[in-house]
């Protein structure tokens, strides 16, 4: 009788250890696979640090997009400077002064020089050049003749036909009076501006002050 029992005894044991086994294989298979969940959720979130990069990338696409779109909207140059010291040295030619003509001339040849290139429309370009690279050649052949009026006031009816096509490639800012003078040049004849409608020939001076007429008022805009 006692061996049947411990024999039962023995049955049961066994069958609670296997039990206890199986039950400890199920919780550590079921904590690994919470695990691996685990991991394949965090891997599939976007990291704190690939979210600054795409901001910062996306700012500087932005700031490269409005630069561009800058230079798209920017405004053409204004030939004012260049009417300005035009006006000052037709006015010393007026008056005789081939000093004050020589200073003028070189004032300028500087502001011409100083003109911002990027402002000047890509279309526009190339005429530009033309038109400067010429208006800069006579601004220093006035310069540097002082004593020859002249030879001064020949470069000016060049100027003035450089500064009739500035004018008709970008318009002026300021009233303007074109004027025409039918003798110089061995009868040619030439033309100035001036910001006031009273005649006061540049080529003669005082020989002549008053020889020429208005062919044009151009309005500034």
């Amino acid at each position: 009788m006692k061996i049947i029992t411990l024999s039962v005894i023995t049955v049961i044991m066994a069958f609670v250890t296997v039990s206890c086994n199986q039950a400890s294989n199920k919780n550590e298979q079921s904590s690994n696979d919470t695990a691996i969940v685990s991991e394949e959720q965090l891997s599939s979130q976007p990291k704190e640090g690939d979210t600054v990069a795409a901001s910062i990338i996306s700012e500087t696409s932005s700031g490269q997009d409005a630069e561009a779109t800058g230079k798209e909207e920017a405004k053409e140059i204004s030939i004012a400077p260049i009417v300005t010291d035009y006006l000052s040295l037709k006015n010393a030619l007026v008056s005789d002064d081939d000093k004050a003509a020589a200073s003028a001339g070189k004032k300028l040849l500087a502001t011409l020089n100083k003109v911002d290139m990027k402002a000047i429309p890509a279309d526009k370009h190339k005429k530009y050049m033309d038109i400067t690279d010429d208006a800069k050649e006579h601004a220093e052949h006035i310069e540097e003749n002082v004593g020859n009026i002249h030879h001064q006031r020949e470069h000016l009816a060049s100027l003035g036909e450089d500064l009739r096509d500035l004018i008709d490639l970008f318009g002026t800012s300021q009233t303007l009076y074109q004027d025409h003078c039918p003798m110089f040049n061995d009868g040619k004849g030439a033309v100035w501006f001036s910001a006031n409608k009273e005649i006061k020939n540049p080529y003669y001076g005082s020989k002549m002050m008053t020889c020429g007429k208005v062919e044009k008022t151009i309005n500034g805009k």
